[in-house]
């Protein structure tokens, strides 16, 4: 290629003399001149006046104050501000307000964990690859619970196993309790849930420790007086290995051995609601530890409170009776001729809230069947409520949410209700 168009090298030698090149040389460093440095300016310096502050009128204090309560502001803005409520009443009055307003739309979240958290997770797992020997669906409570007060303890020190706990529960016609300590409350869930490791055929938690009587207050009171020391946290394990031992074995042994007895000494109840039964005291027990250490603990999720709340209504008629007998409830009004599986008297038990629904308890005998036309009274609760009714944590007096109808029948039913509550 020639003319205009053609690239030439340069190679540097047709520099006309005293011209600066075409390309010029590096720079030379100030630290290779030998030089002194220049003096570095002080972030403080006097010789440099500082920055003027923005000054901001009332009415754009004003405007702001939508802004500074929700933390939207500058660092400027928000000292601008909090200046002019030391200074203005009306601003601050308004502030105040908006502060409040911010409080109501910004709830502060737990930072546990949502208790239906882990049954999600769990059925999206299945859903994609269903387990080989799945969990029957009645024992899937027990497994939850007893996973989520582990989950409470496994950070627990020397103080928080130590800290004194009281068990609640309801006796006749008044409360009761007896002091532990949260040590003490697991080594009663393991001597409790070992009634149900006895009807599976497992080993007795207790071992050679005798009680006078099967109930779980005497086997608790005989694993505690057998200790020589004070329960620790050594009791931790082995409650935890009983209660995947439990799960594994109903697990294994399938659905159908869901009518298995379990004997609690004053009554028995199928395994299926014996372990809705252990679901049921180890959240109420994991809350009082919960209080015991000052730690929010949330109730099961909707499912499971629905069939704890279940259980209990089925319950109450035979705990109604009971306390009939003992002189305790009002007797029988056989207004209606009410033979086995007839319809007789009933209250409506209404549940509200998450896990709740409606039940018809016959008042007159267990054997009768719950009817909408002979109601004679209807009580509402709220399912949490309920739940602490029947663990003995809420007087019956205070419990109702809402009651019409017969005052006697109500009464009867909610103290038949707090008889449910044990140790």
């Amino acid at each position: 290629m020639s003319g205009p168009d053609r690239f030439e090298a340069y190679d540097g030698d047709d520099e006309e003399p005293g011209r600066p090149p075409r390309i010029p040389t590096p720079r030379t460093s100030v630290e290779d001149t030998g030089l002194p440095l220049p003096a570095l300016e002080e972030p403080g310096d006097a010789t440099r006046p500082p920055p003027a502050r923005p000054v901001f009128e009332h009415p754009v204090l004003k405007a702001l104050l939508g802004a500074w309560a929700l933390a939207a502001c500058s660092a400027q803005e928000a000292t601008a501000v909090e200046e002019h409520l030391g200074e203005c009443g009306a601003c601050a009055d308004e502030a105040r307000r908006l502060r409040e307003a911010v409080g109501l739309l910004q709830r502060p979240d737990s930072l546990d964990l949502d208790p239906g958290l882990r049954t999600r997770v769990l059925e999206s797992c299945l859903e994609r690859r269903p387990p080989r020997i799945p969990v029957p669906d009645w024992a899937a409570a027990y497994d939850t619970e007893t996973a989520r007060l582990d989950a409470l303890l496994q950070d627990f020190g020397d103080a928080e196993w130590h800290a004194p706990v009281r068990l609640r529960w309801f006796r006749g016609v008044e409360a009761t309790s007896r002091r532990t300590t949260v040590a003490g409350v697991i080594a009663h869930l393991l001597s409790v849930d070992g009634l149900v490791a006895i009807a599976l055929g497992l080993d007795d938690p207790l071992g050679d420790v005798t009680s006078r009587r099967r109930t779980p207050a005497a086997r608790t009171e005989a694993y505690w007086n057998a200790s020589h020391f004070p329960p620790t946290r050594a009791v931790r394990a082995p409650w935890r290995e009983q209660s995947h031992n439990l799960v594994r074995t109903v697990s294994f042994t399938g659905s159908g051995v869901g009518g298995l007895p379990v004997p609690y000494g004053d009554f028995e109840l199928p395994l299926h609601d014996a372990m809705l039964d252990r679901a049921f005291e180890c959240w109420v027990h994991a809350e009082d530890i919960a209080d015991a250490v000052d730690y929010p603990y949330d109730p099961p999720s909707p499912r499971h409170l629905h069939r704890m709340i279940d259980l209990a209504a089925r319950m109450l008629p035979n705990v109604l009776a009971d306390r009939r007998r003992c002189g305790l409830a009002a007797p029988a009004r056989h207004r209606h001729l009410v033979t086995a599986g007839e319809p007789g008297r009933s209250l409506r038990l209404e549940i509200e809230g998450s896990g709740g629904g409606e039940w018809l308890i016959p008042l007159d005998s267990p054997a009768a069947k719950g009817s909408a036309e002979h109601e004679v009274a209807h009580v509402a609760l709220d399912g949490v409520e309920f739940c602490r009714l029947a663990a003995g944590h809420v007087p019956p007096q205070e419990a109702a949410a809402g009651q019409v109808g017969d005052r006697e029948a109500i009464r009867d039913v909610l103290f038949a209700a707090a008889s449910l509550s044990r140790m």
